[in-house]
């Protein structure tokens, strides 16, 4: 009867979990179709075209590309575009991803103070990030036009007048700190809002016994503070990195590429390569570069992060 009653009672557990487990891959089913279908197929399908001749004229004439092996890779590399475009995407991402850090978390510290108006402003701090990107785009031009630009205006009124050529988006020493600046205002409201949810997890009672032991301010940062923010940094910075990797619209309408190729990102050079040029493969061969290099960064620093602890 024991025995009776013990293989009924697997029976039914293993029923169960079977039935579990296929619900679970029925809700999962959609999810995976979809990635499968809108990212992994075009990822596919790039890294063939970047191998062959595929012009806007074989998707008119339906014809086939024809197979060029590594000719658009060494074409991109020969003519140094692709060279540079992957020096100045580096530039953009580690300058924005720094500075994202950094501010997001001094906004995240200053919120989660008891500051008066501190709600108000956890309100109003989200503005910039839902505003449109090709918006803040616009708003940007304009506060960085040479004529009347309000910044023109700023620095002058700073410098008393000496400084009347302010035109940083038509330099191409300061362009890509121009689009940096637009970029950083659109993404850290975002960065401070996970670090403020994060800091809001830290727990009280480990900051008053460190208080009470004798740790300062710094000390409890960055020996407290940080690990248990660890989880949160690293969606955070993940998703910026990604982000301003792959940042195409802001750059594009600022200054679309220019001036002398300045701020022309893999973002950039792949939309020129593939609808100005109308050369399909060649786009396909830079985007393909552009993949495994974002792949490889975030690999990375998930790997230093990984391995990185706060004493």
């Amino acid at each position: 009867m024991g025995n009776t009653a013990s293989r009924k009672i697997r029976k039914s557990y293993f029923k169960r979990s079977t039935g579990d487990r296929l619900f679970s891959g029925i809700l999962v089913l959609p999810a995976v179709v979809i990635t499968v279908i809108f990212i992994i197929v075009p990822i596919i399908d790039s890294v063939i075209k970047s191998f062959l001749d595929f012009r806007v004229k074989n998707i008119i004439s339906n014809q086939p590309g024809k197979w060029n092996n590594f000719e658009n890779y060494i074409k991109l590399f020969q003519n140094e575009k692709l060279t540079g475009a992957i020096i100045t995407t580096f530039s953009f991402v580690l300058f924005v991803v720094i500075l994202q850090f950094v501010f997001g978390m001094l906004l995240a510290l200053i919120l989660n103070s008891k500051i008066k108006g501190a709600r108000f402003l956890r309100s109003i701090m989200m503005t910039p990030w839902v505003v449109p990107t090709i918006i803040s785009a616009l708003i940007w031009m304009w506060m960085f036009q040479p004529q009347y630009g309000l910044m023109k205006y700023i620095v002058q009124l700073f410098t008393g007048g000496a400084v009347t050529d302010f035109a940083i988006l038509n330099n191409p020493s300061t362009a890509l700190l121009g689009i940096g600046i637009a970029a950083l205002w659109k993404q850290v409201p975002l960065t401070t809002l996970l670090f403020l949810a994060g800091l809001q997890n830290v727990p009280d009672d480990m900051l008053e016994a460190a208080t009470i032991d004798g740790a300062n301010k710094v000390r409890q940062f960055f020996s407290i503070v940080l690990p248990y923010m660890k989880s949160v940094i690293n969606v955070a910075m993940s998703m910026a990195i990604i982000n301003n990797f792959k940042q195409f619209p802001l750059i594009w309408t600022m200054t679309g590429g220019g001036p002398d190729n300045a701020t022309t990102t893999l973002a950039i050079l792949s939309y020129r390569e593939a609808f100005v040029s109308n050369n399909i493969g060649s786009g396909a061969a830079v985007t393909t570069v552009w993949m495994l290099l974002m792949v490889v960064v975030v690999f990375i620093y998930k790997k230093l992060m990984g391995e990185t602890e706060v004493d």
